[in-house]
């Protein structure tokens, strides 16, 4: 009797699989989309790639003068505190309770998918059917302390990224289930 109810149950498997397969890994703007959906509904775009550590210090110099105009932007926006260190020559820069919740990458929201506008004749690449695709996007849950001219200004990629609808491409591969983006 076991055999029986399991191999029904690896039959009623293969089959809703086989039933789902098809359409959810054809290559479609509507399931690549769903693809890039759930990839980015969880990766938030961020300042800095690694958290600060805090407290941070800059000193003076030339080639510090990016970084500080950098501290100074989220300094601004509320989530750090800056001291001058004068005997020793540093700013030393520590979060606010704005800044804590914040963290130390400072992220500014995530990207929602708008459209896929293209996408390259899937191939078996890596033992995968992969495809890359073009598309649009604008960015969702972008906090209000990113919006300021400081904040523009100490970081233009920031800046370009929440000011509309941008364009961007990423290769995308089936797994069985459906398209997502291989890592």
């Amino acid at each position: 009797m076991k055999s029986k109810y399991t191999v029904l149950l690896a039959m009623g498997a293969f089959l809703s699989g086989v039933s789902g397969c098809t359409s959810a890994t054809k290559a479609t703007n509507e399931n690549l989309q769903k693809g890039l959906v759930k990839y980015f509904e969880s990766r938030n775009e961020c300042l800095f790639p690694t958290a600060l550590k805090f407290p941070y210090e800059v000193s003076p110099g030339s080639s510090a003068r990016e970084e500080k105009k950098r501290m100074d932007a989220l300094t601004e926006a509320g989530l750090l505190l800056r001291q001058e260190e004068l005997a020793i020559k540093v700013d030393r820069y520590t979060l606010t309770a704005l800044g804590n919740r914040v963290g130390g990458r400072f992220c500014y929201g995530h990207r929602q998918i708008l459209s896929v506008n293209s996408f390259t004749p899937p191939e078996n690449r890596n033992g995968f059917i992969e495809t890359t695709v073009s598309y649009n996007y604008s960015m969702a849950e972008v906090p209000v302390w990113v919006k300021t001219d400081e904040m523009r200004a100490a970081f233009p990629q920031m800046a370009k990224a929440i000011s509309g609808p941008q364009s961007d491409q990423k290769a995308l591969a089936t797994v069985g289930a459906g398209w997502q983006v291989p890592e």
